[in-house]
């Protein structure tokens, strides 16, 4: 099993927060309670030149949610600027067999497979900040913003 070395080339470009798909879709559709707080806090990031960090299998979610919500054109158009823009980091074997192993253990939490991969990823590559709305970030430990 080959492990990524983007966590140490990242943290030495500066500061790296996880983004999560309902930050993203927030952040796409207007009709989402949340999206001005999630243009107002990427706007942040953007200013502080945080870097935007997210998974093969966020950017699979994220199309297909984009897809079944707001249409094919602005899925993709919204996927190929995130493709442009933020940091992928592929989901390794071993990140997949520890996001098992944390759906297991967590028998009271219903963390969705894609949860528990970032999760895993997240804790490879040393990240503790989330973009999130989702509060499974939290109750597995990690910091969910914006607050």
């Amino acid at each position: 099993m080959a492990k990524s070395t983007i966590g140490i080339f990242m943290m030495k470009r500066g500061k790296v927060i996880f983004v999560d798909t309902g930050a993203l879709f927030a952040v796409a559709n207007a009709k989402d309670k949340d999206h001005q707080k999630a243009k107002d806090f990427l706007t942040r990031l953007a200013e502080e030149k945080v870097i935007l960090l997210v998974t093969n299998f966020i950017i699979a979610e994220t199309y297909t949610l984009m897809l079944r919500k707001i249409g094919r054109d602005k899925a993709i158009e919204y996927v190929e600027k995130l493709r442009n823009t933020a940091e992928i980091e592929r989901v390794l074997e071993e990140d997949e067999n520890k996001a098992w192993q944390i759906i297991l253990r967590y028998q009271d939490k219903d963390f969705s497979y894609v949860d528990a991969t970032s999760f895993a990823v997240m804790e490879r590559l040393g990240i503790r900040d989330a973009f999130s709305f989702d509060e499974h970030f939290e109750q597995y430990s990690f910091n969910r913003l914006p607050k």
